[in-house]
């Protein structure tokens, strides 16, 4: 009897232990990958004020050369800094950084063919194309500023007024330079 008491209790004290070590295991797996805590938040940039941009001068803001990231979409430039990590350095849509994004938009397309260093009139876009342009238009409108407009050679800088939105636009408040 003795004997057999002295095996149960070894298999249920073993048992308890391999318990506890396999808690503790556990325990401390879920502490070893546990997620890193995020980055410290960059501060949110200001709000830009409202300006219009040559191909040229748009370049500039693709995330490297300055930390807020602009696009145009059939003719408006909008603030996509928010959506850094889509469309800034090292981002899926990258290449749209710091250009006029109708053509890739319309075609499907992020290959560096999709966007072009001089003003493209997308006059050789279809009109599923360019139906397909209004909505990326339409859903960066909703989502995103506006912050200006994208010029054709030739077209004048706009001046705009510091009070000025979007929905005051061709109401008569800007002045050319």
């Amino acid at each position: 009897m003795h004997l057999m008491s002295s095996r149960l209790f070894s298999k249920c004290a073993g048992t308890s232990i391999s318990f506890g070590l396999r808690a503790l295991a556990s325990n401390h797996g879920c502490v070893r990958f546990k997620k890193p805590p995020p980055p410290p938040r960059e501060k949110p940039l200001e709000p830009m004020k409202k300006r219009d941009f040559t191909p040229q001068e748009l370049v500039e803001y693709d995330g490297v050369k300055q930390k807020r990231v602009l696009l145009a979409v059939n003719g408006k430039v909008f603030d996509v800094t928010r959506g850094k990590d889509f469309y800034g350095p090292g981002g899926p849509y990258s290449v749209f950084g710091g250009h006029d994004a109708s053509r890739g938009l319309a075609t499907f397309s992020v290959g560096n063919d999709a966007v072009k260093t001089e003003y493209d009139d997308l006059s050789d876009l279809n009109s599923m194309q360019m139906d397909s342009l209004r909505e990326w238009e339409t859903q960066f409108l909703e989502k995103y500023d506006m912050v200006g407009r994208l010029l054709k050679p030739g077209e004048k800088h706009q001046q705009y007024d510091e009070s000025e939105t979007e929905e005051e636009d061709g109401k008569g408040d800007k002045k050319e330079q």
